[in-house]
């Protein structure tokens, strides 16, 4: 069995940030660019309005880099692209990630899945560490020691 990982752990995806980041940084000076050197037709409201747009495109991009999962003594929070979801340890049944899946499913003890967009699928190794630390800590917080 893996060793239990040292509390307060924190899983996030690296590429997702990095291009998620990098590329709100880039429609943001271009969004500014265009609209210091557009037409004269355009008036200050378009410029305005062109600008408010690149930054409503870098929040959405935020949204999604901000993803991660965070677990400490007493459960995990599950921070998605637009919903943060507390949990006790007590509700995690299992986490479930197939091959192809984009990130991993916490099946929870109500009977839902939850989707923990934190590990990215797509970091292959990154992911596949991740992820078994994760089930580590459910396995060792997660279940009800036998009374016997």
């Amino acid at each position: 069995m893996t060793d239990v990982p040292a509390l307060p752990a924190v899983w996030r995806p690296r590429t997702t940030r990095v291009v998620a980041y990098a590329t709100a940084g880039t429609i943001m000076v271009a969004m500014v660019v265009l609209a210091i050197v557009v037409a004269p037709p355009f008036g200050l409201w378009d410029r305005i309005l062109m600008v408010a747009f690149g930054a409503f495109l870098a929040w959405i991009l935020h949204m999604l880099a901000r993803c991660r999962i965070t677990a400490d003594d007493a459960g995990v929070t599950v921070v998605n692209a637009f919903r943060t979801r507390r949990l006790e340890w007590a509700e995690i049944v299992d986490v479930n990630m197939n091959t192809g899946e984009p990130w991993p499913t916490l099946d929870l003890a109500d009977g839902t899945s939850l989707g923990a967009m934190g590990i990215n699928g797509t970091e292959r190794r990154l992911a596949a560490r991740q992820l078994e630390e994760l089930k580590t800590l459910v396995t060792a917080r997660g279940e009800t020691p036998d009374p016997s």
